[in-house]
């Protein structure tokens, strides 16, 4: 699975200002994962849309099929780097619940 360049930086620049913020505060407060898979989860709604908008363009004779089919790129892309963070943490969890107590 590749994962887009720009996706990752993205995602560790908001990994890094979350950890900084939280530093600043007193130390206390942790990264909120929730909200960083929420935010990765948008975001790969936000590049389908992208793609479907210029899918929609190119249909009407207004854009470059270059353009679609790195759009789409991005789009899947960006959806496969989500479901490969999903199956982690459903992996993470079936682990925590075979553990013996």
């Amino acid at each position: 699975m590749a994962i887009d360049p720009v996706s990752a930086a993205r995602a560790y620049q908001q990994a890094a200002q979350a950890m900084q913020n939280g530093g600043a505060a007193g130390g206390s407060e942790s990264v909120d994962f929730g909200g960083l898979v929420q935010e990765a989860i948008r975001q790969a709604g936000q590049s389908a849309n992208v793609a479907e908008q210029q899918s929609l363009q190119v249909a009407a004779g207004k854009a470059d099929i270059v353009d679609v089919v790195t759009a789409i790129a991005a789009a899947e892309t960006q959806l496969q780097t989500v479901i490969a963070v999903r199956d982690q943490v459903i992996s993470a969890y079936q682990e925590i619940l075979r553990m013996p107590i």
